[in-house]
């Protein structure tokens, strides 16, 4: 019975592991394609939202290489669970601008899903993300 037991978590472990990595792989892709790639190719509703914000096309750039670096990081199995943080972070400040700064609370349901998903990736991955600090504080 206890070997039955056994077989049922390293099941729910793995299908625990592949919907994270499909979870990954759709949003790293979103941030590749629909979110870092507009901003840092100049996509011109990209430039539009950073000038209505007032804060800078540096800053659009900015914003952009965390995308980058976030969707990567989804990518590497050591990373992801600080990429998933990191992104998390963004997604923060997203849905903040949309109500604070650009006024449109309508438009944070993408901003808002993306942060939620990436939530549940660092839920998921949170033992990836405590052995890499385990590795970084050595």
């Amino acid at each position: 019975m206890s070997s039955t037991a056994v077989r049922t978590t390293g099941t729910h472990r793995r299908g625990l592991n592949v919907t994270l990595w499909v979870l990954q792989g759709v949003i790293a892709l979103f941030f590749l394609v629909a979110a870092a790639g507009p901003k840092l190719l100049g996509n011109q509703y990209a430039i539009d939202m950073f000038t209505q914000m007032g804060a800078g096309q540096w800053f659009r750039y900015a914003i952009g290489l965390l995308e980058l670096a976030g969707a990567i990081g989804l990518l590497i199995p050591r990373l992801s669970g600080l990429a998933s943080l990191g992104l998390v972070g963004l997604m923060i400040g997203a849905v903040a601008t949309q109500v604070f700064v650009l006024r449109a609370p309508a438009m944070v349901v993408t901003p808002a899903l993306l942060g939620v998903i990436a939530a549940l990736i660092a839920w998921g991955r949170w033992s990836q993300t405590k052995r890499l600090a385990a590795m970084v504080k050595r």
